[in-house]
């Protein structure tokens, strides 16, 4: 049970350290609120009280003395400067890392956790750092010392948990015993509401407790204690002083009204007196009309702070039903299939049933999709650390700016996508921000900016990485391939040509080898990576002006909207995101280009065709075919091709089967799918057999050559 819960609250961590990296990119940009801080203040708070429930000692005492320079803030005793701003962000990382050791184990760099405490200790009042810190119970927050002597008052409170308190890993002992250390504390179980063992819901909550507690505390020190299971539990604080304050209350209004003695609202008149004022209904309201309005207030408040309801599932559980999903739209394929090869008259009936099927399995699909799709948002904000520690390891000045984080995205893209981001964004700061003295110098800011947006595209995901650095020194990057043997000497390559050839095996434009790169790995990783997800990357660049990297993904991995077409006598899927537009060709529209070159005209522009079959090896390249069907996509570089297949019979949803493990790569087939008749089906990659086809310097001899004859 103890490591459910364990997990539970590593499990909150994660969402924890979300929201205070999500509150501290706000201070750094600007944003002083005071929700702002108190939102990081209690995200740090509470994962110092469950570390504490844990005995995670190390990470008790780092996240203490984290919250305590926030407490400093918050009292506006400490000024948010930019110092004290990145002390505070690589504390952020840090705290993330030492959640992370505790989880998984390792350990930390000593150096580093020190150099970190010596800095917040620096931001720490001197009774601050003698005080001796003790872990506290799971729920119980610290308890604020008293600042001067009060009286006494006994407080009745009743609580009563809530199931869903217990899920969340809080335990009522720790939060006792945390009430114990404001005064003599009394305990009494109610058990009253507790059924038999038979009619006993294992996951339900029947116990409350009644407690009687002396303290000089203040009720807010009470109400503080009881803050994190705020929501999860009914709860009411009432002391002795409060039936005092209510006759004072009752008195003033009586007052007000010119009341006394027998005449008082505390004793109504007979209903057969005169008519009474209406203040006069305290008899159906024994309560004060203050208290009335603020247990409303606290009432209406608790709603609304209360925890959106969620459930947590394995994520197994859901691959097992997003599979069930995909048989069931192969299981639709197959029944229209037999349908339709059906020797019946009429079948209208029979295709409108068939068709509400298919909408119905859509719907579903769609929901079990948003299942496993979330925002973009943690990932992002893990980014904004991997460019200070890249800014730090390069002496540069960089920040990083997020846009579209709340788009949704497949749960298993955005995993495997961190890793291509991760070597984008320090490339972006080791090749493209210049030094801070070079960017002034040029009439830049001194802090270098990179621009990390999501969005979505035509049923894809598109990501982008912008940087304003120095962009792609194109004559160099082409000397460098010439070097390695990437490229001939005497190619001619277009601008974006060039831009990617950053993307070969092995190039490198560092000169000297550093932790984040020289060693010729990253960016053709990138390109597999992105490729892996059934996804495309292209970069754009302006010299001067900065580099853009732009990477296409599906929303998810499971199911596409596709063309089915016939190549050679086969039948195969081209991805429906890919393509532009469809046409039937003829002779007058295709035009020929030195000896086994042809161009498509297309509305008075010339595209380059690209025979599928001969691409893949299913057709002598040199055997005369008759004009087809033709499939005008783009690719990553803006220019337009042609593909020519055979015939095209559909388009449909088909559900996506992974070929690793089976058949290996192929050159320009992604996966397969499964037809209605039972057929497998290759998913074809068109950017993938377009660059297999035809080199750089044929592309770029026909797209002059096709400029030649538009003009």
């Amino acid at each position: 049970m103890s490591g459910s819960i364990q997990d539970t609250f590593f499990e909150e961590c994660e969402e924890l350290l979300e929201a205070m990296d999500e509150g501290l990119t706000a201070v750094e940009g600007g944003d002083h609120d005071p929700e702002v801080v108190n939102a990081i203040f209690r995200a740090v708070h509470s994962i110092k009280g469950g570390a504490g429930a844990f005995g995670l000692d190390e990470l008790v005492a780092f996240a203490h003395r984290f919250e305590t320079v926030f407490d400093e803030v918050r009292n506006n005793k400490v000024e948010l400067d930019t110092k004290l701003i990145q002390l505070l962000l690589r504390c952020s990382d840090h705290l993330s890392d030492l959640v992370a050791v505790a989880r998984d184990g390792g350990t930390t760099d000593e150096e580093h956790h020190d150099a970190l405490i010596a800095g917040l200790e620096e931001y720490m009042d001197d009774e601050e750092e003698d005080l001796t810190f003790e872990p506290m119970g799971l729920g119980g927050p610290s308890v604020p010392l008293p600042l001067a002597a009060e009286e006494e008052k006994t407080y009745e409170i009743r609580f009563r948990p809530l199931k869903e308190m217990f899920g969340t890993g809080n335990e009522p002992f720790f939060l006792f015993q945390a009430l114990s250390e404001l005064g003599p504390l009394k305990v009494v179980l109610d058990e009253s509401e507790l059924p038999g063992f038979d009619a006993m819901a294992m996951d339900d909550s029947y116990l409350a407790w009644n407690l009687t507690l002396t303290s000089t505390e203040p009720k807010s020190s009470i109400e503080a204690v009881f803050e994190f299971v705020e929501g999860l539990c009914e709860l009411s604080i009432a002391s002795d002083k409060d039936a005092e304050e209510e006759e004072a209350a009752l008195a003033a209004l009586n007052a007000a009204f010119g009341v006394s003695g027998d005449d008082s609202v505390t004793d109504p008149p007979a209903p057969f007196d005169a008519p009474a004022p209406a203040v006069t209904a305290p008899e159906a309201s024994p309560q004060p009309v203050e208290k009335a309005s603020s247990a409303k207030a606290e009432s209406t408040k608790s709603e609304q702070r209360g925890p959106k309801p969620t459930l947590r599932v394995d994520l197994e559980r859901v691959d097992r039903l997003i599979n069930a999903v995909g048989e069931l739209i192969i299981n639709h394929s197959m029944l229209a299939q037999q349908i339709a090869n059906l020797d019946v008259a009429d079948l209208r009936d029979v295709e409108t049933e068939l068709e509400g099927f298919k909408n119905l399995a859509r719907d579903i699909q769609e929901g079990v999709m948003s299942i496993r799709a979330q925002p973009v948002k943690p990932l992002f904000q893990r980014m904004a650390r991997i460019v200070r520690e890249a800014s730090s390891a390069t002496n540069k000045v960089a920040k990083l700016v997020t846009e579209g984080e709340n788009t949704e995205v497949d749960k298993t893209v955005i995993e495997r996508l961190s890793d291509p981001l991760t070597h984008i964004l320090r490339n972006a700061v080791d090749h493209g921000i210049e030094k801070p003295d070079d960017r002034e110098a040029i009439g830049k800011s001194r802090t270098g900016e990179i621009r990390l947006s999501a969005s979505h595209r035509s049923g894809s995901v598109c990501i982008e990485i912008k940087d304003d650095g120095a962009g792609v020194n194109r004559p160099r990057v082409k000397q460098i391939a010439i070097e390695k043997g990437l490229i001939p000497e005497n190619a001619e390559l277009s601008d974006s040509e060039i831009d990617n050839l950053l993307f070969l095996p092995g190039f490198s434009t560092a000169k000297e080898v550093s932790n984040l790169s020289g060693r010729g790995v990253g960016m053709d990783v990138v390109k597999n990576a992105v490729t892996a997800l059934g996804g495309r990357i292209n970069i754009s660049s302006n010299p001067g002006k900065g580099s853009t990297f732009t990477i296409i993904l599906p929303l998810t991995l499971a199911v596409m909207d596709g063309m089915v077409v016939s190549v050679a006598d086969q039948t195969m899927v081209v991805p429906i995101t890919s393509i532009v537009e469809t046409m039937r060709g003829s002779d007058d529209m295709i035009n020929s280009l030195g000896a086994d070159g042809t161009l498509l005209s297309i509305r008075g522009n010339f595209v380059p065709i690209c025979d599928v079959a001969s691409a893949l090896g299913l057709r002598n390249p040199n055997s005369d075919q008759p004009p087809g069907v033709y499939l005008l996509v783009e690719t990553e570089t803006g220019q337009k091709s042609a593909l020519a297949v055979d015939d095209i019979h559909d388009q449909r949803q088909v559900v996506i089967k992974s070929l690793d493990g089976v058949c290996g790569n192929i050159p320009g087939v992604a996966a397969a799918t499964i037809l209605g008749d039972g057929k497998i089906a290759m998913i074809l990659d068109p950017e993938n057999i377009l660059a297999a086809s035809t080199s750089s310097a044929t592309f770029d001899t026909e797209r002059r050559m096709s400029n030649a004859i538009a003009s």
